[in-house]
């Protein structure tokens, strides 16, 4: 008797946990947030050009949740990009360890202070917004990060795109399928979103077609990031936009879709 209520406490302890983190957009309108990890550990990683592009093209609000190592390896990148105001950039952890529900609350705090500092100078803003790697955390873990001031934010559920099976058909259908007002969609944006810069325009096509519009995470949680853009951003934004053009250009010529 005695293990069956030691079980239901920690079974309680556990969807209190759960409780807290953030899974959707509080809002019943038809808004989803797309949330990019840009995760490196050992092996240097880089911005998949073929999702950066689109969304720069676009200029689709989105938000990066990076690794220290991954901004450290992309800093003139990330500087960039945190000019604008469509763009945010948050805390995925140093160096993504995948098994941080096995870490003292100690080792949770360095993995995310680390990161922020280097966030923070290439920013110029600190990260209010945390992901655990893999979604992996337990109790205190969560506790150790809200105790720094930082919201959880994960997802409702995954799109699946690191899996090298899983083809740009299958992410459409899978996003289209399951999608709901206030989603917050997962995908990579380091190389591991194998098919996700293919099925991407075609994602973000449908929902606008479905009445569909997309949001920061900020939009709706914590500090606003939009209405305080740093000055001055026009510049960075064409030259962001024409780098973006003339490698889809490139892209487009090589393939031969243009004349």
């Amino acid at each position: 008797m005695r293990g069956v209520v030691l079980f239901g406490v920690m079974m309680a302890m556990a969807a209190a946990a759960r409780a807290d983190v953030i899974e959707r957009l509080p809002t019943n309108e038809k808004v989803v947030a797309l949330t990019f990890d840009a995760c490196e550990a050992g092996e240097r990683m880089a911005f998949d050009r073929s999702i950066l592009d689109f969304l720069l093209v676009r200029r689709i609000p989105f938000t990066i949740f990076a690794t220290g190592r991954f901004i450290e390896d992309n800093r003139a990148d990330v500087e960039e990009l945190a000019r604008l105001d469509f763009v945010e950039i948050e805390n995925h952890s140093w160096n993504h360890p995948n098994h941080m529900h096995a870490f003292e609350p100690d080792d949770v705090v360095r993995q995310v202070e680390r990161a922020d500092q280097l966030i923070a100078e290439a920013t110029g803003r600190k990260p209010q917004f945390f992901r655990f790697p893999a979604g992996n955390f337990n109790a205190h873990g969560l506790k150790a990060v809200e105790d720094l001031g930082r919201k959880v934010v994960h997802w409702r559920w995954p799109t699946g795109d690191p899996d090298p099976m899983t083809s740009a058909d299958t992410l459409y259908d899978r996003v289209m399928r399951r999608v709901a007002p206030g989603d917050i969609l997962i995908f990579h944006i380091n190389g591991r979103g194998h098919r996700t810069g293919e099925a991407l325009p075609r994602i973000v096509d449908a929902l606008e077609a479905q009445g569909y519009r997309f949001a920061l995470i900020s939009d709706y949680i914590g500090e606003p990031r939009r209405p305080k853009p740093p000055e001055p951003p026009s510049a960075t934004v064409a030259r962001l936009f024409d780098q973006a053009v003339n490698r889809a250009s490139l892209a487009a010529l090589s393939s031969g879709l243009l004349d």
